[in-house]
């Protein structure tokens, strides 16, 4: 029986074509607001889960909360770096006081159920699904992002200041906001026919 397929989006795929981080320092105002900023959230969460554990969770970062957090984060590092060079100390002390310049910053938490049977792996790629719906959802929306790590997700006590809990890790620190100035260019791409495989039984 031949169904009906559904027609192509040339819009949608455009925006999956041309997707490009753009660099959080380069990220301003606007960015979503409240209505939008809760749709991306809602499209962060259709992902893949199996089992519908939810094995990730959101935390929002946006307003005066940006500068107290990065301020919070500036000590954090001074304190746990006190045998570097002072003029180095300060210099990374000052990149976390400015890492939230984008408008918003939505941290991805990976909070993986235990006693199931899925795999941890797996949850943990379902959290790293749902950064990357937050990059597809922002270009829609006609915002920029991207999708960053680093110390403030993955220092110990930068991670209790954050908010991340016991059994919990930061699968990404999402910024999103307005590209300040022109776009960058497109960066080189990988080969995709080299790294794709036909699958032939084996000899």
């Amino acid at each position: 029986m031949n169904h009906v397929r559904r027609p192509a989006s040339p819009d949608l795929l455009a925006a999956l074509e041309g997707r490009r981080s753009v660099s959080a320092a380069a990220l301003a105002a606007p960015g979503p607001d409240a209505d939008e900023t809760s749709r991306l959230l809602a499209i962060a969460a259709r992902v893949p889960d199996h089992a519908m554990l939810v094995p990730w969770r959101f935390i929002v970062i946006e307003g005066e909360a940006r500068a107290e957090l990065g301020a919070l984060l500036a000590d954090a590092y001074r304190a746990g770096n006190p045998q570097m060079v002072p003029e180095k100390r300060e210099k990374f002390a000052g990149i976390m006081s400015r890492l939230f310049p984008a408008p918003l910053t939505v941290v991805v938490v990976s909070r993986p159920v235990g006693g199931t049977m899925i795999p941890q792996f797996e949850q943990e790629l379902s959290a790293g699904a749902a950064c990357m719906n937050l990059l597809t959802g922002a270009k829609a929306m006609g915002f920029h992002a991207i999708w960053v790590t680093g110390w403030a997700a993955t220092h110990p006590e930068a991670c209790r200041l954050l908010g991340v809990g016991e059994g919990e890790r930061v699968a990404g620190i999402v910024h999103v906001g307005t590209a300040a100035g022109e776009e960058p260019g497109e960066r080189p791409r990988p080969d995709v026919a080299a790294l794709t495989t036909r699958w032939a039984p084996p000899d």
